[in-house]
């Protein structure tokens, strides 16, 4: 029985073995791939098996480096952001923030005014606006924009950009994106250029290298001066440096080319007291001149000192006056009244100290906050009459010349306040502009309505 058993056990056992061989072979033939386990197959001895190659090639040895997997950025999906554009080609642009939508490829930039233009066939005006991210510098910004979460996309181009959200991680996961694929950009780009130039030099014999240029026939002039003047003897350079020193101390000076009248002294732009001095009065020559003839034909003209005249007809008269030629108001080319009164604002807008000098700002400003009418006039006038003569007495002459045009008033529409706000910024302002703007602006235009008001309290009747 025992034996019985052994010989039956033995048969199974042959059987099996036979069927997993005839699988084996089975799927060899027909190529089928089987589920199962290597212990399940029986290794052919007499095949030798292949070796397994562990070597891993070295691609810089046998092909370009291709972009490693951190290198790769995968383009985001679009996405409302702030957009502003502070220059062009290098020239600064008003900034003006607007919400586009933006998308980013594979090295450019995208900006569309709506995201569905993304995905519709776009005609070819309305194509979007593209940035080229090669060579782009992308950097945080806190001084180009008072929002937050701004950052500024600089192009090689000189195009400037700014994109910001409100969104914190969502701007981040931009700014990090679009610098990785600047990076990425730039650093392909200089090995390209380091291969081409290293190729180029290779395969460039020395007698394939360029020939040095051969000199234009300028410069072949000039070395022929420069040699025949460094033949010349010691005598001749000696003898030219004399002259010119001779010449040179026996320049004129610029005194006695004033007194020739070879250079004049200019009207506007210069100091009244030096002005003044040299036409021996106390008020100058053109500023009475143009009062005189608006008086005599311009009081009536409406918006008088407000309106302006035509600015390359004012350059024209103060070119005349400059050149201290004879001038004629009366003549057809000043017909315009306005002409005049605009010549006349230029010329104490151009002094280098104005007719309220520097020193007096201060005391006039605070002498007007006095909240008693009576004590605000005393301190006004006291201060005029502190003034230099020539001020003192060019004042008095233009404010009595304003006083005969609000007697006109009806006429030329011009007020106090009208002529206050004129005339406040041309006749005074501080050396230092320290201080608000607009709040100057308002105590200049006070104090000239106290002297308007008050000119005869102030200057008397004389």
């Amino acid at each position: 029985m025992a034996g019985t058993r052994i010989t039956s056990m033995q048969n199974a056992t042959k059987s099996t073995q036979g069927v997993v061989q005839m699988r084996i072979k089975s799927s060899s033939s027909s190529g089928e791939r089987l589920s199962q386990t290597r212990s399940m197959v029986i290794s052919d001895t007499d095949v030798p098996a292949k070796p397994i190659s562990r070597h891993r090639r070295n691609q810089s040895q046998h092909s370009i480096i291709g972009p490693s997997e951190s290198d790769v950025t995968v383009p985001l999906k679009g996405e409302y952001l702030n957009k502003a554009k502070i220059s062009e080609g290098g020239k600064k642009l008003r900034k003006n923030w607007t919400s586009t939508w933006v998308v980013l490829s594979n090295n450019k930039l995208l900006f569309y005014k709506e995201s569905k233009q993304e995905v519709t066939n776009l005609k070819p005006g309305n194509k979007p606006d593209e940035v080229d991210l090669c060579g782009a510098t992308v950097e945080w910004t806190s001084d180009k924009s008072s929002r937050k979460n701004v950052f500024q996309i600089m192009t090689t181009t000189g195009h400037e950009f700014l994109l910001q959200s409100d969104n914190y991680p969502s701007i981040c996961k931009w700014h990090d994106t679009i610098k990785m694929t600047a990076d990425r950009l730039s650093s392909a780009g200089r090995q390209s250029l380091q291969r081409s130039s290293s190729t180029d030099l290779l395969s460039r014999r020395p007698s394939d290298l360029p020939a040095a240029k051969e000199a234009k026939p300028e410069n072949r002039r000039s070395l022929i001066f420069k040699l025949n003047y460094s033949a010349s003897d010691s005598a001749d350079k000696n003898g030219v440096k004399s002259r010119l020193k001779k010449f040179i101390s026996r320049r004129p000076s610029m005194k006695t080319l004033q007194e020739k009248g070879i250079i004049k002294d200019r009207v506007f732009g210069c100091h009244l007291v030096t002005l003044c001095n040299r036409e021996g009065s106390t008020v100058p020559k053109f500023v009475k001149q143009c009062f005189e003839e608006v008086e005599k034909r311009g009081l009536e003209a409406d918006g008088i000192y407000r309106v302006s005249g035509n600015l390359a007809t004012i350059q024209k008269l103060r070119f005349l006056v400059d050149q201290e030629e004879e001038l004629n108001l009366e003549q057809s080319q000043w017909e315009d009244i306005h002409v005049i009164t605009g010549a006349v604002k230029m010329f104490f807008r151009e002094l280098p100290e104005p007719l309220f000098p520097f020193r007096f700002f201060e005391p006039f400003v605070e002498a007007i906050k006095s909240k008693d009418a009576k004590q605000k006039v005393q301190a006004v006038k006291k201060l005029i009459h502190q003034l230099p003569k020539p001020n003192h007495d060019t004042i008095k002459l233009l404010f009595r010349h304003l006083q005969k045009v609000l007697a006109h008033s009806r006429k030329n529409l011009m007020s106090t306040q009208g002529i206050s706000i004129v005339f406040g910024p041309t006749l005074m302002w501080p050396e230092m502009d320290s201080g608000n703007m607009a709040v100057n602006m308002m105590y200049q235009n006070q104090i000239m309505e106290v002297i308007l008001i008050d000119c005869l309290e102030i200057f008397g009747g004389n």
